[in-house]
């Protein structure tokens, strides 16, 4: 089989994450710069009022120009690193910018398919799919997922996926009898 990619309003979901983390960053830095930038200003300016105004003004403008090209160039390189890929076995996921993570879930572990459309992925018009294993997976802010997490795939193909999974499940479980 072939390594698919995401849905190309994945790309927003992306985006929208870059600017929450990055105005996140910017609001705890931007708290210890400020007072420094102000100080400064009045040391060097005459117009301590007109200087101060200044610098705020600008921090403000270079802070959201920030904000918008760093989650912009997150989206980007996140889009672009992200990949699944179902074989004969299990589905290969790989994704991550700096850390690459590659995961494998061998169908026979596989419980449960379930397709979420937040309002983000209606407006993209996309799907998300949890594929749900015996384990939860935890993810690096501590909190549980499903292991087999897609998020964002085309509405019919997210389908698609879910009655190829069921069918694999299906079939195991005929298999094992009693």
């Amino acid at each position: 089989m072939v390594q698919s990619q995401l849905h190309p309003g994945a790309r927003w979901l992306f985006r929208i994450r870059g600017y929450f983390v990055t105005l996140f960053f910017g609001i705890f830095f931007g708290i210890f710069l400020a007072p420094a930038m102000m100080f400064l200003s009045v040391l060097f300016f005459k117009g301590a009022n007109a200087a101060i105004a200044g610098i705020i003004l600008f921090g403000f403008i270079f802070g959201i120009l920030f904000i918008i090209i760093v989650s912009e160039i997150y989206a980007r390189m996140s889009y672009n690193r992200w990949f699944y890929e179902f074989t004969d076995s299990n589905l290969k996921v790989e994704k991550g910018i700096i850390w690459k993570r590659y995961s494998n879930i061998p169908y026979e572990r596989v419980q449960n398919v379930d397709i979420t459309r937040g309002i983000i992925a209606r407006i993209c018009g996309f799907s998300s799919v949890n594929i749900q294993t015996a384990g939860f997976s935890y993810t690096g802010r501590g909190m549980p997922t499903s292991e087999g997490y897609i998020p964002a795939v085309d509405p019919a193909h997210a389908e698609q996926i879910r009655d190829f999974l069921m069918k694999k499940i299906s079939k195991k479980g005929r298999s094992q009898g009693l």
